[in-house]
């Protein structure tokens, strides 16, 4: 099993997004090589391979709080979960029952009106997962850029505390503690945490 991120930066065409597509392939890069792991298509598009589809939720909010660093950005994504029956040298040119999962979950997300899903073999995880992702939003949707930098530290530096938050970001214990609370950063860790843990139990 494995996993595919489909997504593509929203409102892309509002003015320029040299810094955007450079946070973007930024963080993809931390996942793997391009074009093997991950690509950049059509200027604002982007599908990104995983091997562990337990880290993919991670990898989903570590990319949205990266977008959202830059103001007014932000992305939508798709996280498809199946097989893989056929890899080449271009992530974009691979294909399988996890590319076909996150590409048609990836064009229901305008008419849902959201950014973030999943589809995976499992139809009744689906409807569970996807609707504390949903609740999820209402948090990840409204970040700061203030919120979405603590976030991606958090997830880029395996969990600072509040001192070590503090002097990585050049504000005080405070502010950190505020940042912290607006972001919502532990409610989605808990749902982080079900994520990989109920997947896990599927995916042996």
């Amino acid at each position: 099993m494995k996993a595919v991120i489909t997504g593509d930066i929203i409102n892309s065409r509002r003015g320029a997004i040299g810094g955007t597509l450079g946070e973007l392939k930024n963080v993809l890069a931390t996942y793997g090589k391009t074009p093997q792991a991950w690509e950049i298509y059509r200027g604002d598009s982007f599908q990104l391979l995983l091997d562990d589809p337990c880290e993919s939720l991670r990898a989903a909010m570590n990319i949205k709080a990266c977008m959202k660093v830059v103001k007014s950005r932000d992305v939508r994504m798709a996280i498809g979960i199946g097989t893989v029956s056929y890899r080449t040298e271009r992530v974009t040119e691979s294909n399988g029952d996890v590319f076909i999962r996150s590409g048609e979950r990836f064009e229901q997300l305008r008419t849902d009106r959201l950014t973030l899903a999943v589809s995976s073999p499992w139809p009744e995880w689906d409807e569970a997962m996807n609707l504390y992702i949903e609740l999820a939003l209402v948090a990840m949707d409204a970040w700061t850029v203030a919120s979405a930098e603590y976030v991606r530290m958090q997830l880029t530096e395996n969990g600072l505390n509040q001192e070590e938050a503090a002097v990585r970001l050049g504000i005080s214990q405070s502010s950190v503690s505020t940042r912290k609370k607006r972001s919502h950063f532990d409610t989605l860790t808990r749902l982080e945490q079900r994520f990989q843990r109920t997947l896990k139990k599927r995916t042996g």
